[in-house]
């Protein structure tokens, strides 16, 4: 996977794209990270990447110029690569968005700064455009890193444990299960019985049960649009939930959103011990 960024800072990207698994995943020959100085494509001697806005206005625009420049130099070694502009009038990012990006042959990502580029520039170059959400940030070289990372770890390789990227949070559409290590207990806190029954067939139903448990209480607007296998349908009978049900009702009466409300208070706080799920499935642990 070839990752092009062209920023004005690209300094920023010295620590986080040169450690870890990024560096690892590059140095293995799997990932490829070129950093590109817009501003060695501007046209005058100051190299001036970014002008006064047209009609007046507080703040800067990027200038079309150096950036077209960059962006057809990179193009002309990577043609199939995709051009991403990080902006917040971008689609919001999700693992999803990632998942797609993984699969392009490259991407070349414009780190966005000031008051934004200029329109040319996303009318004649750019595919696609992105945003971390709605917040603002001093410049698009972060949201570039996030990107670079979040599709680096669905390239083939990249991660040392191929499942490791597949029961991520968000990887099939909900938060991810509580994880434990040694010890075993910590100031009263102990690692849940079944985790350590050996019995992976319980382990997984556990798993899969905190993890619609912890969606719902904390991230209930995702259960919309979830596709429920049969033994998910089976897992959500078992703490009460029709898998029928939107997370998010469109109306709601004062009594049943009361009702919605403890449920979900409920589940967030039910016990998934061994002992629990024995009991609620009749049998024993």
């Amino acid at each position: 996977m070839k990752f092009d960024i062209l920023t004005l800072f690209p300094a920023m990207f010295e620590g986080p794209l040169t450690e870890s698994i990024l560096k690892r995943a590059s140095d293995k020959g799997l990932i490829e990270i070129g950093l590109h100085n817009i501003r060695d494509w501007a046209l005058d001697k100051h190299a001036t990447a970014d002008d006064s806005p047209y009609g007046g206005g507080a703040g800067m625009v990027m200038k079309v110029e150096p950036l077209s420049g960059a962006i057809e130099a990179v193009k002309e070694k990577r043609p199939g690569s995709k051009v991403i502009l990080t902006t917040p009038g971008g689609r919001p990012f999700t693992h999803q968005v990632a998942q797609e990006l993984s699969r392009e042959e490259g991407l070349i990502i414009i780190c966005g700064r000031y008051e934004g580029v200029d329109e040319r520039v996303r009318t004649l170059f750019v595919d696609d455009e992105i945003s971390l959400g709605d917040f603002v940030l001093t410049g698009g070289e972060i949201a570039a890193m996030v990107i670079v990372d979040a599709v680096s770890r669905l390239v083939p390789g990249v991660l040392g444990h191929e499942e490791s990227a597949q029961y991520d949070s968000f990887a099939d559409g909900l938060l991810e299960y509580p994880q434990y290590t040694r010890p075993p207990e910590f100031r009263g806190e102990k690692v849940p019985d079944i985790l350590l029954s050996g019995n992976h067939a319980e382990i997984a139903k556990w798993r899969r049960k905190e993890q619609i448990r912890r969606t719902l209480a904390s991230r209930p607007e995702l259960l919309d649009g979830i596709e429920w296998s049969k033994q998910d349908k089976k897992l959500l009978k078992e703490l009460g939930l029709d898998p029928h049900v939107k997370a998010k009702p469109a109306k709601l009466s004062a009594d049943e959103s009361t009702e919605t409300s403890v449920k979900v208070e409920a589940l967030a706080k039910a016990d998934l011990s061994t002992e629990a799920l024995a009991k609620a499935e009749g049998g024993s642990a």
